[in-house]
């Protein structure tokens, strides 16, 4: 299926807007998801997500501040400890009651914990006897060498850039606490971030999903409907009209959902070329729903700064938000790199299905590939990227969660079974491997 691309190119500013337009892509495995302009979203003080936040003066000056604190430290050795070297190069900043720290995300656990957890995570890499199966995660070690290898002047511009990313997207990780933690919104909340109003008239592309029987591994269905939406605003200067005062909408559980959702067309889909592109791979995938349009794994490779040593889930959210309109507030609102460590199976499920059902939005999983959560393996391997893009509620069976696996082991050891790229398998066991990860965090 072709559909027209448009593209708006911002002259001699800082970088190519693409925003296709988009449509709502449904896998041919989904059995007749059909559209639905129900239209109900004028009721709700908030909306469902936010769009991009202005950095204001006080965000800038915690900008300045955490930056300012890597600049005294000057040059860094790389032979220096994890502990030393976590503790000068994972800092963490506060926007608005929120923490987000370098490498790691938006998290609810203190600076002092993240820095232990990283050196941890490095040590025990370090510490690794015989070979492991790498599939192209960045680990901890790896993610501090290549910080400790940059010249002050450039890991301050990443830093910035990163935490700028970050104080952007504030307004999305507020409403993420309340509605999947529970959490309060501050007093004002609306007042001072208008665009995560609710607008007045929902979005075209907003579908309401009928559930078919629950079954694991969903039949064939005839070829995905792809309903247009309208295009993404990437410019957070452009405010939606508010329809109701800052009274936050009612929070939805798991019960308000349908038995089953899925998104992304099961024929755009690819297996990793290099045993370190699980993240390109990914990439490729997520953006091939977008555009309907498949460029090279090499091609997402360079975009997201991949080396041999892996890509990092803050490249995969970034690059996301900068090649594709699954940002804009139509769909999940600017992607974060958000902790899931103290999440419980519930709310992590919820977030899942808040995430594909009404952001209608792929997830960046992170887990680690352990084959006690990912039985197609023939070996225990490293950490990994997958692209979340289904679930199902089972009933008295253990529900399952559809995503695109990169990784074939047998591609490059023909002696191991095939994996395969569509799969429907137990969130919870997909839970636990997220949880298992030393970073505990997910892209959404």
């Amino acid at each position: 299926m072709h559909r027209p691309r448009p593209r708006t190119i911002a002259i001699g500013a800082l970088v190519l807007l693409l925003a296709a337009a988009p449509f709502i892509p449904r896998g041919d495995d989904d059995e007749g998801f059909t559209p639905s302009g129900d239209g109900k979203y004028g009721a709700l003080g908030t909306s469902t997500t936010a769009g991009f936040s202005k950095v204001t003066p006080a965000m800038q000056a915690e900008i300045d501040r955490v930056v300012d604190a890597g600049g005294a430290l000057g040059r860094t050795s790389g032979k220096q400890t994890p502990e030393q070297l976590a503790a000068g190069l994972v800092r963490c900043a506060e926007f608005e009651g929120q923490r987000y720290c370098l490498g790691t995300g938006w998290t609810e656990d203190t600076q002092q914990q993240v820095q232990a957890r990283m050196a941890t995570a490095a040590r025990t890499v370090a510490a690794r006897r015989g070979p492991v199966v790498t599939t192209g995660d960045l680990d901890a070690r790896a993610a501090l060498a290549r910080m400790a290898r940059m010249s002050p002047t450039a890991r301050a511009a990443a830093e910035r850039a990163e935490l700028t990313m970050a104080a952007r997207s504030v307004a999305k990780v507020w409403l993420l606490r309340h509605e999947i933690e529970g959490v309060a919104l501050p007093a004002n909340f609306l007042a001072d971030h208008p665009e995560a109003r609710a607008v007045a008239t929902a979005p075209a592309a907003k579908p309401t999903t009928t559930p078919p029987p629950n079954t694991a591994s969903p039949s064939k269905s005839p070829s995905p409907t792809r309903s247009p939406s309208k295009s993404p605003t990437r410019t957070p200067s452009k405010t939606p009209t508010a329809t109701s005062s800052a009274n936050p909408g009612p929070v939805k559980t798991q019960a308000d959902y349908p038995g089953r959702s899925a998104i992304l067309d099961i024929k755009q889909v690819a297996e990793q070329t290099r045993t370190y592109w699980c993240g390109p791979t990914a990439m490729q995938m997520i953006a091939w729903g977008w555009r309907n349009r498949k460029q090279s794994q090499g091609h997402w490779a360079q975009q997201l700064g991949t080396t041999t040593s892996g890509t990092s889930i803050y490249d995969m959210v970034r690059v996301v938000n900068k090649s594709t309109g699954w940002d804009g507030k139509d769909h999940a609102g600017p992607y974060v790199v958000l902790d899931i460590g103290k999440y419980s199976f519930t709310q992590w499920e919820l977030l899942m299905m808040r995430h594909i059902h009404d952001y209608q939005a792929p997830v960046v999983l992170h887990p680690i590939l352990l084959k006690q959560f990912y039985p197609y393996l023939d070996d225990d391997a490293s950490g990994h990227f997958q692209v979340g893009r289904g679930y199902a509620k089972n009933g008295d069976k253990p529900d399952a969660l559809s995503y695109f696996e990169p990784w074939n082991q047998h591609r490059f050891d023909p002696s191991e079974p095939t994996i395969a790229r569509v799969q429907w398998r137990s969130a919870y066991k997909s839970y636990r491997g997220n949880q298992a990860h030393y970073a505990h965090n997910v892209g959404v």
